[in-house]
């Protein structure tokens, strides 16, 4: 890619993140109009989702992230993409990769989120109208070169018999964890409440299970999150807290309750909404261990402690503000897409 053309690129992304991280009054209709359409899609987790992309989008990452690859010469190829519908917004960056490698983006947007990506890219063409021959939304994916699809265990299972024989990624279940020592501040336990709850806990970057010292005592990590209650006024999240609690009490399993969070002990990593499991670790090490054996199914480590794991750790508060370079299940989407 020639300096012109790179630098061309940075500053038509970065304008598009300019425009996300302050959204006007239009772009802000558009944020508040969501929650008609999908209920978890509130206005202030849709402003959260569109600001991230916004500030994912600054000049110099953007410099920094597409520094690292080779993207001259290369002959475009159509790429079907079926995007995820959980968060608002969570498969722009699959459409940025391809689109930036050069490729031909054949979109399979969500039901559930399905109106505002079209608007961000709109916008990104009205900013640099060389991008309004990237990509096209469609119904049915056919006549692709390359598939990145996103979806569940079960989806993943349809994904690779339809689309295993061209170069694919194909994503699964994945989850978030959270490692505790004991000595975290109450401004950490705090921040560790956006990692829990930011979209309702329904990212595979929310955390849904904790590590914590034999004899950890959560009277200190209950105060710190105490301000998130407010979550429990939310219908869809209400009614799977007073199921969740119904459950654990007919069957006199013994959990933990602020009110508006169950934490259970409980081996498993992904735990149902309004709930947080947690295992005990004898020291780091062991803990590292249970990490690494698990890590085809975490997505992020979220922890103060240094750790030697494989999976990306990350800072208290900081799993659902990603880097550009932060992939989602450790796999190089641009180097995939470069290479086609």
């Amino acid at each position: 890619m020639s300096k012109i053309i790179a630098n061309t690129l940075i500053n038509s992304l970065s304008d598009l993140g300019n425009y996300l991280s302050q959204p006007d009054d239009e772009l802000t209709d558009i944020i508040n109009n969501e929650l008609y359409y999908n209920a978890w899609f509130t206005p202030a987790n849709v402003h959260k989702a569109v600001v991230a992309i916004g500030n994912m989008l600054n000049e110099a990452d953007l410099t920094t992230w597409l520094g690292k690859y080779n993207l001259d010469n290369h002959e475009p190829k159509k790429v079907g993409l079926i995007l995820a519908g959980n968060i608002p917004l969570v498969g722009f960056h699959d459409v940025l990769c391809t689109m930036v490698t050069g490729n031909y983006a054949l979109i399979k947007s969500s039901t559930q989120d399905n109106r505002l990506i079209k608007y961000v890219l709109q916008k990104l063409v009205d900013i640099d109208s060389s991008f309004a021959g990237r990509y096209d939304f469609v119904e049915r994916l056919e006549n692709f070169d390359a598939v990145i699809a996103t979806g569940s265990n079960n989806t993943s299972r349809y994904f690779d018999y339809y689309f295993g024989k061209v170069p694919n990624i194909i994503r699964k279940n994945r989850n978030s964890i959270a490692i505790l020592t004991g000595n975290e501040s109450a401004e950490q336990l705090h921040a560790l409440g956006h990692d829990i709850f930011d979209y309702y806990g329904l990212g595979c970057r929310n955390v849904s299970k904790l590590l914590v010292p034999k004899d950890y005592n959560f009277n200190f990590f209950f105060e710190s999150i105490q301000s998130y209650e407010g979550i429990i006024h939310h219908h869809k999240y209400n009614n799977n807290y007073d199921y969740n609690k119904s459950i654990y009490l007919v069957n006199r399993e013994e959990h933990l309750d602020n009110g508006f969070l169950l934490v259970k002990r409980d081996e498993n990593l992904v735990s149902p909404l309004s709930v947080l499991f947690y295992s005990n670790y004898d020291d780091l090490k062991q803990a590292e261990t249970i990490i690494n054996t698990q890590s085809d199914q975490i997505q992020c480590v979220v922890s103060g402690a240094p750790l030697k794991v494989s999976s990306q750790v990350v800072s208290f508060g900081q799993s659902q503000q990603p880097k550009l370079w932060d992939y989602a299940d450790g796999i190089d989407t641009m180097d995939f897409l470069s290479k086609l």
